[in-house]
C-alpha cells in the first residue's frame, strides 16, 4: 500500500462512486462489431429505431466534414444516451476505473502494505500497516525509499515510487531503503502479496467514549465493527462518525444496522424497477435478524453533506427507530439504487434503477438534475419517529441537532492566503517538522503531551526564511499551526487517540457529541438534551406523512 485510505478519499475521483454502487444486476454482455445491426428484437428482425441509429452512426462516418473513427463515434453515441437519461449518477466506467472502483470499495489491492509520503523531498515511509509483507519484511516508518528493483533515484516523487513498488500478487519487488544510523543502502526482497486497508477507525477517547470512523461502506466493514462493538463492555456512549462517507454497498449498510437494531426492525425499504420489465415497479423491506450487540449504550451519529447513500441508510435507520441522535449537517441524499452492469471490453455502465426510503417512509433521494444541482421542493415534509419524534424529510438524513463545520478565521485565512502567494508548501513543512519529533518521541519512548514549542517558533522562523511576511504570524494563526503540527504528531505516533482529541478542538460536531454525551447516561437523557439545544427531535406537531 502506497497511500493511507485517507489520502485515497482524498485523492481518487471516485469519491462518490463507491456510494453509487448500491444495488447490482449482472446481465450478459456481448460483443458488436460496428454497425452492427442489432437482432435482439422481437422475432429477431432489426427493429427500424435501430435501423435509424445505425444508419446515422454511418453516415455521419462516411459523410461528416470532420472525420471520426469508428469507436469515437461510438463513445459519442453512449455519451448522448448517457445524457438525455436525466441521471446524474449514469456513467460508463474504463476498465482502469473498474480498477480503481474496486479497489476504493473494497480497500483491496496487491502491493507490500506501507503509506509514503514525500518528506525533505525524499519518499519516506510514514505508516507500515500491520500483517503486511512490509511489516514481515522489516520495513520501518522513517525508511526512505531510494531504489526500487534495479531502478534507482533520488527524486522520485510519491506517484513514481508507487508505480513501482505495486504489483501482481505472489510476485517480488526489491524495495531499498536509507534508513537512519546506517551507512548504507538496505535492500529488502518482499513478496507482494493482497492488502486491505481497514475502513474502520476504532478508539477510546477523553473519559472512555468510545469513537467508530466508518470511511466507507467497504467489504467487510460490518464485521469490522461487529469486532469493535463486541469489546465496548460498559461504555458510557458510542460515537459513529459516518462524515465524508461516500457509501458503498447496500448489503454491507444493512448488516451494519442491523448491529444496533432489534431482530424484526424494517431497515430500509425500496422501490425499483425489475430488471428487463417495461413498466411497474416492486417494493420491498429488509429487516434486521439479529440482537442488537449494544442495546443500552446511548449512541449519537455524525453526518454531513458528504455522507451519502449507504452511510445515509445506517444513519435513516438508526434515526427512524430512535436508536442514535444525529448531529452535523443535512446528509448529500444520494437514495437511489444503481445497477451496475458488464459492459464488452471490461467496462460497466451504472444506472438508476430504484429509490431507498427510511423505514418510517422518509425519502433518501435529494432531486438533482442532469448537471448533479439539486432541485429544491416547495417544502419540507414532516415524519414521526418510530416513538413520535418529529423528524424531517424531502431527501437525505436531517441532524436531530444541525452543526455546522469549523472555518478558518479571518486571519488564518490572511496567513494562509500569504501561504499561497509565496508557494510555500506548508502542510509538507508541518508533516516534515512532525516527523521529526515523531522520530525523537519513539527513540525516547517518550510521547510528548504537546508539540515542543522551541520545535513550533523554529517553523515558524523557517516559514518566514521562505518568504512568509513575519505579521501573518499572529497568535491565532501560531493556535492553528499548534494544532495542525501536534494532530500530525500524533498521527506518526499511530496514536489515533491523541490525534482525535486534537481535531476535537476545531470540530464542534464532535466536541458537541462528547459534551452531550458527558451529560446524558441513557438515549433518552441524549433525545432531551438534544431538545434543550434548539435539536427538531421533540413530539411531532402535526400527522406523520407517508408519502411514497
Amino acid at each position: 500500500m502506497t497511500q493511507s485510505a485517507s489520502s485515497l478519499r482524498r485523492s481518487s475521483v471516485f469519491l462518490l462512486l463507491v456510494g453509487l454502487l448500491l444495488g447490482v444486476s449482472t446481465l450478459e454482455a456481448q460483443q458488436f462489431t460496428p454497425f452492427e445491426r442489432d437482432q435482439r428484437t422481437q422475432g429477431g428482425q432489426a427493429s427500424e429505431e435501430s435501423d435509424v441509429f445505425l444508419g446515422a452512426l454511418q453516415a455521419i462516418s462516411q459523410h461528416a466534414l470532420t472525420s471520426h473513427a469508428d469507436s469515437v463515434l461510438w463513445e459519442m453515441a453512449i455519451a448522448g444516451l448517457i445524457r438525455e437519461l436525466d441521471d446524474p449518477y449514469a456513467t460508463v466506467l474504463t476498465p482502469d476505473e473498474v480498477a480503481a472502483f474496486e479497489e476504493e470499495s473494497t480497500g483491496n489491492y496487491a502491493g507490500i502494505g506501507v503509506q509514503i509520503t514525500e518528506l525533505n523531498e525524499q519518499v519516506t515511509i510514514t505508516a507500515v500497516f500491520r500483517g503486511t509483507p512490509a511489516e514481515g519484511a522489516g520495513l520501518l516508518v522513517g525508511d526512505r525509499i531510494v531504489g526500487v528493483d534495479e531502478e534507482t533515484d533520488r527524486s522520485w516523487t510519491v506517484q513514481d515510487a508507487s508505480n513501482r513498488i505495486r504489483g501482481e500478487r505472489g510476485t517480488s519487488v526489491r524495495v531499498v531503503v536509507e534508513r537512519d544510523g546506517i551507512n548504507q543502502p538496505i535492500a529488502f526482497e518482499i513478496e507482494r502479496d493482497q492488502v486491505h486497508i481497514p475502513a474502520v477507525t476504532a478508539e477510546k477517547i477523553f473519559e472512555g467514549f468510545d469513537y467508530v470512523h466508518l470511511d466507507r461502506v467497504a467489504r467487510n466493514s460490518a464485521a469490522e465493527v461487529d469486532s469493535v462493538l463486541s469489546g465496548l463492555g460498559d461504555s458510557p456512549g458510542l460515537i459513529l462518525d459516518l462524515r465524508q462517507n461516500p457509501g458503498g454497498y447496500l448489503d454491507e449498510s444493512l448488516r451494519l444496522a442491523d448491529l444496533f437494531l432489534e431482530r424484526g426492525d424494517p431497515l430500509v425499504r425500496t422501490r425499483s424497477r425489475t430488471p428487463g420489465r417495461s413498466n411497474g415497479l416492486s417494493e420491498e423491506t429488509a429487516y434486521s435478524r439479529v440482537t442488537p450487540r449494544i442495546p443500552d449504550v446511548p449512541i449519537i451519529v455524525l453526518v454531513d453533506r458528504f455522507s451519502a447513500s449507504a452511510s445515509e441508510i445506517i444513519a435513516g435507520a438508526l434515526q427512524d427507530h430512535d436508536r442514535a441522535v444525529v448531529l452535523g449537517e443535512r446528509t448529500f441524499g444520494k437514495g437511489t439504487v444503481q445497477s451496475v452492469v458488464p459492459l464488452p471490453g471490461g467496462r460497466l455502465i451504472r444506472l438508476t434503477s430504484g429509490e431507498w426510503f427510511t423505514p418510517q417512509g422518509r425519502s433518501l433521494n435529494r432531486p438533482r438534475d442532469r448537471e448533479g444541482r439539486v432541485i429544491e421542493p416547495d417544502s419540507v415534509p414532516e415524519f414521526t419517529s418510530r416513538s413520535g419524534r418529529r423528524l424531517l424529510g424531502g431527501g437525505g438524513v436531517f441532524p436531530d441537532l444541525e452543526i455546522a463545520a469549523d472555518t478558518f478565521s479571518s486571519e488564518e485565512q490572511r496567513f494562509l492566503t500569504a501561504v499561497a502567494e509565496a508557494e510555500i508548501p506548508l502542510m509538507l513543512r508541518l508533516q516534515e517538522a512532525a516527523f521529526d519529533v515523531a522520530q525523537g518521541a519513539r527513540e525516547s519512548e517518550v510521547i510528548p503531551d504537546e508539540f515542543p514549542a522551541q520545535r513550533l517558533e523554529d517553523l515558524k522562523a523557517a516559514l518566514i526564511s521562505e518568504g512568509l511576511p513575519e505579521e501573518t504570524i499572529t497568535a491565532g494563526v501560531t493556535g492553528y499551526l499548534r494544532y495542525r503540527l501536534e494532530d500530525f504528531l500524533y498521527e506518526r505516533l499511530e496514536r489515533d487517540d491523541l490525534s482525535i482529541e486534537v481535531k476535537a478542538r476545531r470540530d464542534p460536531v464532535l466536541s458537541a457529541a462528547v459534551e452531550f454525551l458527558r451529560s446524558a447516561r441513557t438515549q433518552a437523557d441524549l433525545f432531551a438534551e438534544v431538545e434543550r439545544a434548539g435539536g427538531v427531535g421533540g413530539p411531532a406537531q402535526q400527522a406523520s406523512h407517508r408519502e411514497r
